[in-house]
């Protein structure tokens, strides 16, 4: 699909629409310059004077908007950004019958710009109809976010209040085999011994100067996740040295709110493992089936089982885990409403005490993204059926929604929501989306998130994704991320 934009010179305005476009149709293009063989062509009209922009998609689709000066160029820009999203998302659903429920919202984490309008002391009936008239979002979506906004200030009432704390992310690149789906810095890890020792000294390095950084400043430590790759990947001794090197390494480990551990892949979890969280006093994991079907599993690289989640899930039960998440995944090639819905029943046999319901996003570098014509995946109608069926089934065995974040190139522009049991939500996972403290990323592929505590404003860093480059230069990252964080945390 091929459109084509009159009347717009600016070329800032080309990504924002583009993004919209592809909303309503795979492999679009959306260009500002003239082309001959356009599929589609919109005609807009600023009036820069009464501050209002309109737009043609033939000659019966119009619509109509205004915006407001900002204070100065860049914010009046938003604006009529805004205003011109606003124009073209109104033209293409008319055009093609179809409802986009976020609106013209394409950005990952809608849950903040509620929050942002809260404290900014909008009432929630302002902030609503902010929601609902300038951005387009339907009701039931607005509701979604109250709620979830609701209930995150229920499970860290002192949200607003972190910006003086930090959590931190330790990245573990390896797992067993990697999966179509994933872009996530993932290796695998059979016969690479070597380059995990050098890996794991690297990241011991960084942990003891970040570690000497928040003691020197008496900067605490709100959570702790474990992500990757799979984290589990590496051996027990090795992941035992990794948390003792935790706990000599970090400040006041006991007023650490929560320590995370992904599990992911069931074919990495063994007694000896679990033996070694608990002696760290460990206990939120997660388990991730993603679907239940053997089928699938296999179609997207998971070279385990399905009695092999179910065994190790009762194994992690009975040595003390008592906090287990688990992930599924709506959309997975060949899977319908039928498929997803005997996923729901066999997690019912488990009830895991949080549950994370993504919806397959086509990743630009995934495997599955490149190979399309291989993975077939359902279509809007029933992708949005059985995210209605995950709702339904949540709100049945008492799980509430506490985290939501969306993605670019979501099947029927939905979103990945997480669930939990009351006491049971991952505040790491709160933090990470709402963006209210500074997030320090260790190990490979980890980024930063670094909120200044006065401005709010967010710099970014990423360590190497891949583990020889990380191996060269893990000094150069953790010295490049302590500066960053004595220029945020400097003494007054």
């Amino acid at each position: 699909m091929k459109i084509y934009i009159r009347g717009l010179d600016d070329h800032r305005f080309q990504r924002p629409l583009e993004l919209l476009a592809q909303l309503f149709f795979e492999d679009c293009n959306v260009s500002l310059d003239e082309i001959e063989d356009a599929d589609l062509e919109i005609q807009f009209h600023l009036d820069e004077p009464k501050k209002a922009v309109s737009g043609e998609l033939g000659k019966d689709i119009q619509s109509i908007t205004t915006y407001v000066e900002g204070k100065d160029e860049k914010e009046s820009f938003k604006f009529k950004k805004k205003a011109v999203n606003f124009v073209f998302l109104t033209l293409l659903q008319d055009h093609t019958k179809i409802e986009q429920k976020w609106g013209i919202l394409t950005g990952i984490r809608p849950t903040k710009l509620l929050h942002t309008k809260l404290k900014n002391g909008m009432t929630k009936e302002m902030a609503h109809n902010e929601l609902r008239n300038d951005y387009l979002i339907h009701e039931e979506k607005i509701q979604l976010m109250q709620s979830i906004v609701d209930r995150q200030l229920k499970v860290i009432p002192d949200l607003y209040n972190l910006e003086n704390e930090v959590s931190i992310y330790i990245g573990i690149p390896y797992c067993p085999t990697k999966c179509a789906y994933c872009t996530f810095p993932a290796y695998a890890i059979q016969g690479k011994q070597g380059a995990v020792d050098s890996f794991l000294y690297g990241l011991h390095y960084e942990m003891e100067k970040v570690g000497e950084f928040l003691k020197e400043r008496g900067i605490n430590i709100t959570t702790i996740y474990y992500g990757g790759g799979t984290p589990t990947s590496i051996t027990a001794e090795e992941m035992d040295l990794l948390y003792a090197k935790m706990h000599e390494s970090f400040p006041n480990m006991k007023n650490v709110r929560e320590i995370t551990v992904e599990a992911g892949r069931p074919d990495t979890i063994t007694p000896e493992k679990l033996d070694v969280l608990n002696k760290w006093n460990i206990d939120r994991i997660s388990i991730n089936p993603q679907s239940y079907i053997q089928e699938t599993l296999k179609a997207i690289g998971r070279h385990h089982t399905v009695d092999e989640t179910i065994t190790k899930f009762h194994l992690a039960r009975e040595m003390g885990m008592n906090n287990i998440n688990m992930d599924l995944i709506i959309g997975l090639p060949g899977e319908g409403l039928k498929e997803f819905q005997y996923t729901l029943d066999e997690t019912k046999e488990l009830m895991p005490e949080s549950l994370t319901v993504h919806t397959l996003s086509f990743k630009r570098a995934s495997e599955m993204t490149q190979n399309k014509q291989k993975y077939k995946v359902a279509d809007r109608e029933e992708v949005q059926q059985m995210m209605n069926e995950a709702t339904v089934w949540t709100e049945k065995h008492n799980y509430h929604p506490y985290y939501l974040y969306r993605q670019k190139n979501i099947l029927g522009n939905l979103e990945n929501i997480g669930y939990a049991v009351d006491g049971q939500e991952s505040l790491y996972n709160i933090l990470i989306m709402e963006e209210e403290q500074t997030i320090i990323g260790l190990g490979c592929g980890a980024s930063s998130k670094f909120v200044h505590p006065g401005t709010r404003q967010i710099t970014r860093f990423a360590n190497a994704k891949d583990p020889k480059s990380y191996n060269d230069g893990y000094e150069h990252y953790t010295n490049a991320k302590i500066k960053i964080l004595d220029e945020l945390f400097s003494k007054k």
